[in-house]
């Protein structure tokens, strides 16, 4: 079979547009960006499908990106040229560095950082390698944040510094085209010593803060008991006033009613006869277990007197029993029946 140059050069022309085809058709994943150069200066950014570039005349620009990789428990920095741009977040674990607080204490602070590329033209173009500015900027910057809190602040104020850092970073990121979503302090290593110390010191305030509640609690007890005794003392005062005013609003009221039963209008009557009635009312128990009892020696007066009494209560219609009872008795005594002296 003969070939005639014709056809050759249709073959070749053919071929080359094929590999023309090939070369100028760019497939860029979803999530990712490829910033394009023609004849060395920025043409456009492809997104995400199929995308067509001029083979030999749009190249695409690479990225410098600097990544970690932990080799035998150490992480190792490693810097890799890529032409495809991740614009997913992606979180930078940085190693731990030393940094000096206020109240001159070395601590090591481990960071972790979360960022995302929001304009992959910026992220190439104005800054050579944007993970090292990033990670060189957040270092400096929590260095400076911690610098000027004291070692217990610092665990107090983790989340003052991490908003701190993430403003900082926000205002370089936006020329650099980042978006540092979130910037968080890991670990705060300290030397031996001063965690020894730390542990003293927090044991101590335990120990007072437990001392104080014990103390303020028995205090509130006192307080508490004297406060109930003071009420119940208050109560029975009160009591004991309605009680005697009761007793007193009793006795008045008797009185008027056996002055009115006696028909007697001279006050020392009545007083007399009440006091009669309850001379009377104890003589039936007087010397009763043969214990010696003195009377006055005007025995007639006594017993007129409470000749008198009965009378009296005779004629207000009042029991009699006990005054028989006390007569009898006094009569006894002074005759010397009941052998008393």
């Amino acid at each position: 079979m003969i070939i005639s140059p014709e056809l050759v050069i249709i073959l070749i022309i053919l071929a080359l547009v094929v590999i023309l085809l090939a070369k100028g058709l760019m497939i860029v994943q979803q999530s990712e960006a490829v910033v394009i150069e023609r004849l060395g200066s920025y043409n456009r950014t492809l997104e995400s499908g199929i995308n067509l570039v001029v083979p030999f005349i749009d190249k695409p620009r690479s990225i410098t990106i600097r990544r970690y990789r932990q080799v035998k428990g150490d992480n190792l920095p490693l810097v890799v040229e890529e032409t495809r741009i991740d614009r997913r977040e992606t979180v930078m674990d940085f190693p731990g560095q030393s940094v000096v607080t206020t109240d001159n204490v070395t601590v090591t602070v481990n960071g972790a950082l979360y960022f995302q590329i929001v304009d992959p033209k910026r992220a190439v173009y104005e800054v050579e390698n944007f993970t090292q500015a990033i990670e060189v900027l957040a270092k400096t910057s929590l260095r400076s944040e911690i610098g000027r809190m004291e070692l217990d602040k610092l665990f107090e104020s983790r989340k003052e510094v991490n908003d701190a850092l993430q403003i900082t970073m926000d205002e370089v990121g936006d020329k650099w085209g980042v978006k540092v979503t979130r910037v968080e302090i890991q670990d705060i290593s300290m030397p031996s010593e001063v965690e020894d110390a730390m542990r003293l010191q927090m044991a101590a305030e335990r120990k007072r803060r437990a001392t104080v509640t014990e103390a303020n609690g028995q205090r509130e007890a006192a307080i508490a008991t004297a406060e109930g005794e003071k009420r119940s003392s208050v109560l029975r005062a009160e009591g004991d006033k309605q009680a005697s005013i009761l007793r007193a609003e009793g006795e008045r009221q008797a009185i008027y009613q056996l002055r009115d039963a006696i028909g007697a209008d001279d006050p020392q009557l009545v007083v007399g006869y009440m006091l009669g009635q309850k001379y009377l009312q104890m003589l039936p128990d007087m010397a009763r277990e043969g214990d010696r009892v003195f009377i006055p020696y005007e025995a007639s007066a006594l017993l007129g007197a409470m000749g008198s009494f009965r009378e009296l209560a005779s004629e207000v219609g009042e029991p009699t029993n006990a005054s028989n009872e006390g007569l009898r008795r006094a009569r006894q005594m002074m005759t010397g029946e009941a052998g008393l002296g």
